[in-house]
C-alpha cells in the first residue's frame, strides 16, 4: 500500500506543478505585447479630433453599446447581464468617469486589456469580454478607441460584481483557461488575397466578432475552432446563430455579393429579413459602417468553404428526433410513426391556412418586399429548431434602418397556440414546398415559451 501511496503522490505533485506552470503561461500570454511596437499598426499623428473621430466609428463597428449600455441607463455605463452556464456576468462602466469607469486609465492599460485580456491592475479579464477576438485589432485602432470612450460624458455607475457559481469565481483559473484557449495576436494580412477581403476577415475575425455568437462552445466556454463560424446557440438567449459555413443553413455561397450587403446594412433582403439578436446588432452596428466596409465584410463571408451538413448528424438536435429525419427523408420508418408524423403535418397544414397563409400564401412564397417567403427559406431548416420556434411564439420584427425604415413584422401567436399546434405547423412549415427538416416537438415549444425576450 506505501509502495502504491508514494507514486500517486508523486503523481499528484507533477499533475500540480504542470497547472501552475500552466497558469503562469496563461497569466503572462499577451505581456510580450505590452508597449508600443514600430510595426504594431499605429497610425502617424493623427489630431485628436481625428482619433476620436475614428475611435467613434470603430466603436460603433464593434457594436461595444450593445453590451456596455443597460437598457435607460447611460451609455457605455456598463450593467448589462451576459447569462452563461457559469453564471451571470455584468458588463463594466467605460466611460471615463475616475471613480467608477476608465477615466484614470492610460492608452497602454486600454491596449492590454484588448490585446492580452487584462485590466488595468493586471488581473486576467474572463472571456465574456471578447478579447479572443478583439486581440487581432490593432494598436491605432485601440489608440482609436481609447480617445472616443475618453471623450463620451463620464457617468458615476458602480460596477455590479460577476455571480458565479465556483469554481468558476475563481479568477486565477483563468490562467489555464488562456493557456488552452487563448492567443494573443494582431491580424496579419494575407497576400494571397484581395484588399478587400483582407479588410473583411480584420471585421468579421476581430472588431465584428462574429465567431462569438456563431461558434459552437465546448464546456469550458471556448469556441471549438474545428466549427468556426458553423452556427452556435446563444446561451441565456436561447437563439441559435446559423452556420455561415454551411450549404443547407445560410448558404452563403450561393449568395450574390450585393444580398449579403442589403443583409447586413439594412436588416432585409429579398428572401427575408433578420431578427432576435441580430436585428440588435444591424440597428446599432452594422447600418452605420461604410458601404465599403460592408461589402468587404461580404467579400470574406462569402470566401468561406461551405459544407454540406446532414441536420441529424449535429448535436445540437436532439437525439429523438432523428427518426422523424429518416421519416421526411423517406427512411426506414415504423407505420406508427409514420402515421403520427402525417397527423401532425396534417393539423399543421390547417394551422397554417389559419394563421399564416395571409401573409406567407399558399405556397410559402410569400410576398416581395413585404413577408418574407417560407419556401425553399434555409434559416427555417437550419439544424437547431430555436429560431422558427421563437417568431411563432413571440413574432418579431426586422431592426428599422434607414434601408428598411418601415419593416414590417409578425405578431405573436404563443398565447393563441398550444405547444401541440405551434410544433405542428412548425414542422408543417418545415417540410413542405421542398423544404426537408427534421419534425419539431411539443417538448422543443415548450422550452422556448420561458426563454427571455431580450
Amino acid at each position: 500500500m506505501k509502495r502504491l501511496l508514494i507514486p500517486l503522490s508523486w503523481l499528484l505533485l507533477f499533475v500540480v506543478i504542470v497547472l501552475i506552470a500552466m497558469g503562469f503561461y496563461g497569466y503572462m500570454l499577451g505581456n510580450e505585447h505590452g508597449g508600443p511596437a514600430a510595426d504594431n499598426g499605429r497610425s502617424g499623428s493623427p489630431t485628436h479630433a481625428e482619433l476620436v473621430a475614428r475611435g467613434a466609428y470603430l466603436a460603433r463597428a464593434g457594436n461595444c453599446m450593445g453590451c456596455h449600455t443597460l437598457r435607460g441607463a447611460p451609455a457605455y455605463a456598463g450593467g448589462r447581464s451576459i447569462q452563461t452556464p457559469f453564471g451571470n456576468f455584468y458588463t463594466p462602466n467605460i466611460t471615463p468617469d475616475k471613480k467608477t469607469g476608465i477615466g484614470s486609465w492610460t492608452e497602454e492599460n486600454f491596449w492590454q486589456s484588448i490585446h492580452a485580456g487584462k485590466s488595468r491592475d493586471g488581473s486576467m479579464l474572463y472571456p465574456a469580454f471578447p478579447y479572443p477576438n478583439y486581440t487581432r485589432i490593432t494598436r491605432a485602432d485601440s489608440d482609436a478607441l481609447f480617445a472616443y470612450l475618453q471623450s463620451i460624458p463620464a457617468a458615476e455607475q458602480a460596477n455590479q460584481p460577476h455571480d458565479l457559481r465556483f469554481p468558476y469565481n475563481q479568477r486565477a483559473l483563468l490562467g489555464i483557461w488562456r493557456a488552452l484557449y487563448f492567443s494573443p495576436e494582431v491580424y496579419q494580412q494575407d497576400t494571397a488575397q484581395t484588399a478587400d477581403w483582407n479588410r473583411g476577415a480584420y471585421l468579421v475575425q476581430g472588431l465584428g466578432h462574429c465567431s462569438a455568437c456563431h461558434t459552437s462552445r465546448n464546456a469550458l466556454g471556448a469556441s471549438i475552432n474545428e466549427t468556426l463560424l458553423g452556427g452556435g446557440i446563444l446561451s441565456g438567449q436561447e437563439w441559435y446563430a446559423p452556420s455561415l459555413t454551411s450549404e443547407n443553413e445560410v448558404g452563403l455561397g450561393r449568395w450574390q455579393t450585393s444580398h449579403v450587403n442589403d443583409l447586413l446594412k439594412t436588416g432585409a433582403t429579398t428572401t427575408g429579413s433578420v431578427t432576435g439578436p441580430m436585428a440588435e446588432v444591424v440597428a446599432q452596428s452594422l447600418q452605420h459602417l461604410t458601404d465599403a466596409d460592408i461589402n468587404a465584410m461580404s467579400v470574406y463571408l462569402k470566401s468561406l468553404p461551405q459544407k454540406r451538413t446532414d441536420p441529424a448528424d449535429k448535436e445540437i438536435m436532439p437525439a429523438f428526433l432523428k427518426s422523424t429525419v429518416d421519416f421526411i427523408m423517406g427512411k426506414n420508418v415504423s407505420q406508427a410513426e409514420q402515421l403520427s408524423n402525417e397527423a401532425v403535418l396534417k393539423a399543421g397544414a390547417s394551422l397554417y391556412k389559419t394563421h399564416c397563409m395571409d401573409c406567407h400564401q399558399a405556397g410559402g412564397e410569400g410576398v416581395a418586399q413585404v413577408y418574407p417567403p417560407l419556401k425553399a427559406n434555409h434559416k427555417l431548416m437550419t439544424s437547431s429548431v430555436a429560431n422558427p420556434i421563437r417568431m411563432v411564439l413571440a413574432g418579431g420584427f426586422a431592426p428599422a434602418t434607414a434601408g428598411n425604415p418601415r419593416p414590417y413584422g409578425m405578431p405573436p401567436f404563443g398565447p393563441k397556440l398550444s405547444d401541440d399546434e405551434v410544433a405542428a405547423v412548425v414542422s408543417y412549415i418545415r417540410n413542405s414546398w421542398g423544404n426537408q427538416a427534421p419534425m419539431v416537438s411539443p417538448s422543443d415549444v415548450n422550452k422556448y415559451r420561458t426563454a427571455p425576450l431580450d
